[in-house]
């Protein structure tokens, strides 16, 4: 089994510029997408075996992840309107 790579930059690589724009001009963004990417190395450490865990901690971590992405997602898609 693969595991992917959660990276935002990748998911959305049509909003590239966008995410770096907020990145570096938006500190809300900026917090948010480090915790992003916090979440999602943890859980692919944990995916992949590095890390060992509970699969309801495994669980709560992609719900982490997903709320965090919909939320950068929303911000993202609302820059420069």
């Amino acid at each position: 089994m693969s595991i992917e790579k959660h990276n935002l930059v990748l998911e959305f690589p049509e909003s590239k510029d966008a995410i770096h724009a907020l990145k570096t001009g938006n500190q809300h963004f900026s917090r948010l997408f480090e915790q992003y990417d916090d979440v999602a190395h943890e859980v692919r450490r944990i995916e992949t075996g590095v890390e060992t865990t509970s699969d309801e901690y495994l669980e709560k971590k992609k719900k982490e992840r997903l709320k965090l992405k919909d939320e950068l997602y929303g911000m993202i898609m609302a820059f420069g309107k």
